[in-house]
């Protein structure tokens, strides 16, 4: 069964389209979307879904090789070499259940997408001291079986 991640890219984000595969990559593995021997996208296929130019997926592509994420095959495509996941940060843990909770309460109190991201980017700041202005950037959830 191969696994093929579809990347969404938000022309509106100010973010380069590039940036933006390499970011729901590394979100994709983070979350254990993907794992050590799934096969990314061709070039062709993400220029089809996304309507980029096949050289952006290329040039994101490069960029995880250099961090040790991605391996090419030449004639198979790209493969995922090594994970990010960890266990805490799982679709089943129970940070996540808590995270939704409290998402389901922002959203019923009123708060739009946008006010969120406001409240979550302002305490990443506080507790873990860097710029997260690109922590809007998400990867579907969505992945499709083949």
């Amino acid at each position: 069964m191969l696994k093929l991640v579809e990347f969404r890219i938000d022309r509106r984000s100010g973010i380069a389209a590039y940036q933006q595969i390499v970011q729901q990559t590394k979100q994709a593995l983070r979350l254990g979307v993907l794992m050590p021997g799934d096969r990314l996208p061709t070039a062709k296929e993400v220029a089809e879904t996304c309507a980029v130019n096949p050289n952006t997926t290329l040039k994101a592509y490069r960029e995880l090789e250099r961090e040790g994420l991605v391996e090419p095959r030449p004639g198979l495509g790209t493969f995922i070499r090594r994970s990010l996941a960890r266990p805490q940060a799982g679709a089943d843990s129970p940070l996540r259940g808590e995270l939704e909770a409290w998402m389901t309460r922002a959203r019923e109190a009123g708060l739009e997408r946008e006010d969120v991201t406001a409240l979550v980017t302002s305490v990443l700041e506080e507790r873990y001291g860097e710029n997260t202005a690109t922590a809007g950037t998400t990867l579907s959830p969505e992945t499709r079986y083949q």
